[in-house]
């Protein structure tokens, strides 16, 4: 048994699911994160199709192990921070805006639009993206830390977990009881 490559591959499937379930948890385990300003039927922001979470990645060496995402956005949603605005933004809003204005509900009679709650959440979500699209280019948008991998206090409880069971296979494994066999005589 070799000690420390078990506790570092022990300790990295007990993280690495913490860090899992920091999605489900909407927030950094015990902090919940902010709620985000747009309606959004699909559930936490973060959430919106699993790409973020299924792109987290481990990766452990001899003494270290290194969680990460090769998704471009990834950073700035697990540190916040500020993103400046390009064309290119602009044209994904637009588009996005379009998707969401078409799926308003409109009367057939009147020509205006069915005030249900669908239409009310698909405004919503149209007006947030049209909101983004007029943003001058260069102009700066705050993004809240919606932080899922990273240190946390409730960490230092788990290495200690994992350290203790990982002592205690140790021991039932290697420093086994010596079992004593009676020796025979030799006439």
């Amino acid at each position: 048994m070799n000690l420390i490559k078990d506790f570092i591959r022990d300790l990295r499937v007990e993280l690495t699911d913490e860090f899992d379930r920091n999605f489900e948890r909407k927030g950094f385990f015990n902090e919940k994160w902010e709620e985000t300003r747009l309606n959004n039927r699909r559930g936490s922001l973060l959430m919106r199709t699993g790409a973020l979470r299924r792109s987290i990645r481990c990766q452990s060496g001899s003494n270290t192990i290194r969680w990460f995402s090769s998704l471009p956005y990834a950073s700035i949603h697990n540190d916040g921070g500020v993103i400046t605005v390009t064309g290119k933004m602009k044209k994904y809003f637009w588009a996005m805006y379009l998707k969401a204005r078409g799926g308003i509900v409109y009367s057939v009679k009147t020509r205006n639009a069915v005030n249900n709650q669908r239409t009310k959440r698909l405004s919503a979500e149209a007006e947030f993206f049209k909101a983004m699209a007029l943003k001058k280019v260069g102009s700066k948008i705050k993004i809240t830390k919606r932080q899922f991998i990273g240190y946390h206090d409730d960490i230092n409880g788990i290495v200690e977990r994992v350290f203790s069971d990982t002592m205690q296979r140790f021991e039932k494994e290697v420093l086994k009881p010596v079992v004593e066999l009676p020796l025979k005589r030799i006439s």
